[in-house]
């Protein structure tokens, strides 16, 4: 399913035989042994050398329980895959910026854990959900989310169980559309910026608790694609006595603010890439008072949505706008902690990276962002989000526009 979707068409047309490369395997990494048979495990092991882990749970609101199974059990599971592998040469783990965002400097190392990694697996067979969940905030203490706590401890394990392995760590931050490769405004889901240029874009997400002026340390998904292949090959190349810590991040080398995010998004949305059947017009409000913005939420997105369900009712249709309301509250809830916040990232082993790469694999393996011009990528973000997250053809756009110049001149404009 993966290999006939959009991203891999234009692979296809240089590599039609992209299949015969690839083997696929079953697995869990909920499973002990990652839930892989003992034939695929021996292969693996006798075969494989090069490993980039990134198989994790990125939900920032997943309940913790299941999060320390996917992030903490799965990269200690994940080791131990990698111990028993002859041919090793390379493992590359995709952590996150954020995972000491308790810290307002973050360096390229890791940092001691907010918690004991191994007394909380201990704990997985002794406590059941419920108690978990009851015990999170206690648990992560400063940390936002369960998912950057998890994540942190992730990289403990790696320091106390993979000293021995040729290892290298990659620190993303907020992984947004692609830049260029494979084809600009590539994306394929509703996490991070995303989801807010969905709410924004069809007239439902009115106001955002946000600090405009703060850097918003966004990424396009290329940028740490390119830097994990280039890690792997300099891991293998250059194996180093420490485990070098790579922090991928925008903020420091190119910088872009929550401010311009929404305004160069709501340029492409208004005038180049309307969406279809927007309720409201585009507009986006944000307010450094939460007290104010949970106001300006009551007022803008739960009272039209009950308004709107109240008549979708009495019409006989199915109501739904409360449904969206709610899904919109949990986004700008899981995102708050990052439109409120800044964080200068180190990046020198990045840096120093890019300079000994050769200029052709500069040319193949960019992760520099030195030429990205963040008006240029925000028409191609919401271009992408348009195309391939809610599926609607660029056919749609004059009709949308059509719509919009009408929901303009009744009124349903922004006061």
């Amino acid at each position: 399913e993966l290999l006939d979707s959009h991203l891999f068409k234009n692979l296809r047309s240089v590599s039609p035989n992209i299949d015969e490369k690839l083997v696929a395997v079953e697995g869990d990494i909920l499973l002990p042994g990652l839930g892989l048979s003992q034939v695929d495990t021996d292969i693996l092991a006798a075969e494989v050398s090069v490993v980039f882990h990134a198989a994790a749970t990125v939900k920032f609101d997943e309940a913790i329980k299941l999060s320390l199974q996917m992030n903490v059990l799965g990269t200690k599971r994940m080791v131990e895959l990698c111990q028993k592998m002859t041919k090793l040469v390379s493992v590359v783990h995709v952590s996150t910026a954020y995972c000491n965002c308790d810290r307002d400097e973050v360096d390229e190392q890791v940092y001691p854990p907010p918690s004991d990694p191994y007394t909380l697996l201990k704990l997985l067979d002794l406590m059941d959900d419920d108690l978990f969940n009851h015990l999170t905030p206690k648990l992560i203490g400063n940390r936002p989310n369960t998912y950057t706590f998890t994540k942190a401890l992730a990289e403990h394990i790696l320091v106390t169980e993979a000293k021995d392995l040729p290892i290298a760590i990659v620190r993303p931050s907020i992984v947004a559309a692609a830049w260029r490769e494979p084809i600009p405004g590539w994306v394929d889901n509703f996490n991070g910026a995303t989801g807010l240029i969905v709410g924004a874009g069809k007239g439902l997400l009115r106001t955002l608790h946000c600090h405009q002026d703060l850097v918003a340390d966004l990424i396009p998904v290329d940028i740490p694609i390119n830097l994990l292949i280039v890690t792997a090959c300099y891991t293998a190349l250059y194996r180093q006595k420490e485990m070098k810590v790579y922090n991928c991040v925008s903020g420091m080398d190119n910088p872009v603010r929550w401010r311009d995010i929404r305004d160069h998004g709501m340029v492409a949305l208004k005038n180049h890439t309307p969406m279809t059947d927007v309720v409201w017009y585009p507009s986006l409000h944000f307010t450094t008072s939460k007290r104010l913005n949970k106001v300006l939420v009551l007022l803008q997105h739960w009272l039209p949505a009950y308004i709107m369900d109240i008549a979708a009712r009495v019409a006989g249709k199915k109501p739904i706008m409360v449904r969206v309301a709610q899904k919109l509250d949990r986004a700008a809830a899981c995102l708050e902690y990052f439109t409120t916040h800044e964080w200068r990232f180190n990046s020198d082993n990045v840096h120093a990276l890019w300079a000994v790469l050769p200029e052709h694999d500069k040319q193949t393996f960019n992760f520099s962002l030195s030429q990205l011009d963040w008006v240029t990528y925000m028409h191609h973000y919401c271009n992408g989000t348009k195309r391939f997250v809610l599926k609607e053809e660029d056919s749609t756009i004059p009709k949308s526009k059509t719509h919009l110049n009408n929901l303009a001149s009744c009124g349903a404009t922004p006061a």
